[in-house]
């Protein structure tokens, strides 16, 4: 066996291309656009495909650093800290109440079935962590976060099984969503039921909506290049100021003797700095003003999704397909049942209650697009069924504040309880 060891540079360069690779792919496959497949992923899987008959065909395996893999990923899960705003959470309104309790349910039944199939076919209950919510609410994302963390605690390919998941969940997710709701709203719901509402939006909710449909609205967005600069470049030290900060947090976190991923501290000390700023006060142009204006969330968050394409882009070419030769079987048998038993949970759960009416279904269709695979996922549902029924505003709303804002967040925390539970 001929082994060939690239370094961070080399890595990283490979996964940007594999990440402009996928964004060509993206844009020409419409099967990848309908599910809302992302472009580190359909790039990345034709590099760990030729790593892949490269070490079957020719005993050649390639070797990646993942040193710049790593910080990216800790970028990425940074900013998903400043995304976390607990105002929201108190203003939100009772529907996005239900749907955070819903999120907690789900994430817990993705770790405790999984664990239990992992018994009945005697193997690694650790595999079933990889498949659980770290993939399917998790996504890439969080499986590749975790899986250093999976690889410690003695889950060989942890990576690989976790992306695989991943992936599976993106397409399943896309194709259970639409169909389920269509389901449901032919069979449980009445004509009256299916008529738009005109229900009052919470105000915080409402902020989330974007201005940009009003000229006033671009105009204010509208900024020089010199000025976009100086934006993307204070984001983007906020969030190098809280990685730093971040890692004493996690050495702190360490020193318990409880399991967390590497990114956790880094995640809570953002989410610190959003929900605290607010309260400091500075002079600018004479006038004293909120701390809330330090930070601009619109560009730490394009930021982060750079390190997030850059992190996947890296983390898929690293694939190691052939590992999930002697884990097939059970691998299956785990991802079907987390599909059939995410379809049984919004049927006879969410959809009830919710409420039980039309934007009961719509949800229903964006939860199982971001419980199984990703925020997108479920945008792209929810819009395939309002595009055959009628607009409604409120899932709309909803689904991007739970997916952007706490379903990384509050997946965290149940991983890393049921970790240190085995």
């Amino acid at each position: 066996m001929t082994s060939i060891e690239l370094n961070m540079i080399q890595t990283a360069g490979i996964g940007a291309l594999a990440l402009m690779v996928g964004m060509i792919l993206t844009r020409k496959i419409s099967f990848l656009q309908r599910f809302c497949i992302p472009s580190p992923v359909s790039g990345g899987i034709i590099f760990s495909l030729i790593g892949l008959a490269l070490y079957g065909w020719f005993d050649v395996e390639l070797s990646f650093d993942g040193t710049l893999r790593d910080v990216f990923m800790l970028a990425f899960f940074t900013s998903v800290g400043f995304q976390c705003d607990m105002k929201v959470i108190k203003q939100g309104g009772k529907a996005l109440a239900i749907m955070l309790v819903l999120l907690v349910l789900i994430i817990a039944l993705q770790n405790l079935m999984p664990m239990g199939i992992t018994r009945l076919l005697n193997v690694d209950p650790l595999i079933g962590i990889a498949a659980g919510s770290v993939s399917m609410t998790g996504g890439h994302g969080t499986a590749g976060g975790f899986a250093g963390v999976l690889e410690q605690m003695g889950l060989s390919g942890a990576g690989t099984i976790g992306m695989s998941a991943a992936t599976f969940g993106l397409i399943a997710g896309s194709m259970v969503g639409g169909p389920l709701a269509e389901f449901i709203i032919r069979k449980k719901l009445t004509h009256e039921q299916m008529q738009p509402q005109d229900e009052a939006i919470d105000p915080a909710m409402a902020g989330i909506e974007s201005d940009e449909a009003s000229p006033e609205g671009r105009a204010q967005r509208m900024s020089s290049k010199e000025q976009e600069f100086q934006q993307y470049a204070k984001a983007s030290y906020w969030i190098v100021l809280a990685m730093g900060g971040g890692t004493l947090l996690s050495w702190l976190l360490a020193k318990t003797g409880v399991t967390f991923p590497a990114y956790f501290g880094a995640l809570i000390l953002a989410a610190i700095l959003r929900n605290t700023i607010g309260f400091v006060r500075y002079r600018e142009n004479g006038e004293w003003v909120r701390g809330d204006k330090l930070l601009d969330i619109e560009r730490i968050t394009s930021v982060g999704n750079i390190c997030l394409s850059m992190f996947l882009g890296i983390a898929m070419i690293s694939l190691r397909l052939w590992e999930l030769q002697s884990l097939a079987l059970p691998l299956i048998v785990i991802l079907v049942s987390q599909v059939l038993m995410m379809a049984l949970f919004v049927y006879f759960v969410a959809f009830p209650l919710l409420g039980r009416n039309y934007d009961a279904a719509v949800l229903c269709a964006g939860i199982c697009g971001f419980g199984l695979g990703a925020t997108p996922n479920a945008m792209a549902n929810m819009s395939a069924v309002c595009y055959k029924y009628h607009y409604t505003v409120k899932p709309f709303l909803i689904v991007p504040i739970i997916g952007a804002m706490f379903a990384d967040l509050i997946n965290t925390a149940i991983i890393t309880l049921f970790l240190n539970m085995l």
